[in-house]
């Protein structure tokens, strides 16, 4: 499931060639709710729940990454910045799901804070263009993400719901929003044109996003996110980055620059301490 995630950024910016970003998303959800819709039965949750985690994750989470890629982020590095998502879920579960904030999730926030502080000001240094914007709108990206995660979660521990379901049904509502955001912003009709227009690769493209990454990704990562502590769980997020970064210096020529190097570095920090942070308190304790 991570690796098909962190590969899925690849055929993210290779679609974006084609297809412009908000017009792409919403094809992506498309195919991910239909034909499923008609084969798998609504989530037991209220349609505002539903709904609202749709939003989150297809018109914010993935509308602002497709666009921050279109303005230049790397894919490779898009993969890395959105595990912000960490941290964000960690504090909106404390503000609004009542868990405690550890002091292992401070020193890690702090550490990965410190590497997108670096990363930010490397895109600084590089003047205010469109890769600095992109940067920007994959951090809230991340953010979005977040939220949808805490959605999830509660609605799973309320009502018990299936959470492929949830996958599958939340993917209809961002569709027009999406849609109409695509049309005002997109040249009109132009969106459209261009997804009638698209190549064989680029419909290949759509498939791993809304079959592998949303479908079985999300379907997946939510059922194990319900079923098992969040502590099992969540060290898998860290091999999306690995893939991903790997996935963009093998298919798209990515590099990373020195600088971005050692900001990279300190989120995968950050990352370790806020998973591993008890384990290892403990070991050192041990020694």
């Amino acid at each position: 499931m991570t690796a098909i995630w962190g590969y899925t950024f690849v055929p993210i910016k290779v679609a974006l060639v084609e297809v412009p970003p908000f017009a792409l998303v919403a094809l992506r959800f498309l195919l991910a709710a239909v034909p499923m819709v008609f084969f798998v039965r609504p989530p037991a949750m209220p349609w505002l729940n539903v709904a609202g985690y749709g939003i989150a994750i297809g018109v914010f989470q993935f509308g602002l990454i497709f666009l921050g890629i279109k303005l230049g982020m790397q894919a490779g590095l898009s993969s890395i910045v959105v595990q912000l998502q960490v941290f964000f879920t960690i504090a909106l579960a404390v503000a609004f799901a009542g868990d405690r904030l550890q002091r292992h999730h401070l020193v890690g926030a702090a550490i990965a804070t410190a590497g997108v502080v670096v990363l930010a000001a490397y895109k600084l240094g590089q003047g205010l263009s469109g890769t600095f914007v992109g940067f920007l709108l994959v951090v809230a990206a991340a953010f979005a993400w977040a939220i949808g995660n805490v959605v999830a979660k509660r609605g799973a521990g309320d009502h018990g719901a299936d959470m492929f379901a949830l996958v599958v049904w939340s993917s209809l509502a961002p569709l027009l929003p999406l849609a109409a955001i695509s049309y005002l912003f997109e040249g009109g009709p132009a969106g459209f044109q261009a997804v009638a227009a698209m190549s064989v690769k680029g419909w290949a493209c759509v498939l791993v996003m809304a079959w592998g990454a949303t479908l079985f990704g999300y379907g997946t990562w939510n059922v194990l996110m319900h079923r098992y502590p969040t502590a099992l769980i969540q060290p898998f997020a860290l091999l999306v980055p690995v893939t991903g970064l790997a996935s963009g210096a093998l298919f798209l020529d990515e590099t990373l620059a020195p600088t971005q190097a050692v900001g990279v570095l300190l989120v995968f920090a950050g990352l370790a301490v806020n998973v591993y942070g008890p384990r290892l308190a403990a070991r050192l304790r041990g020694g």
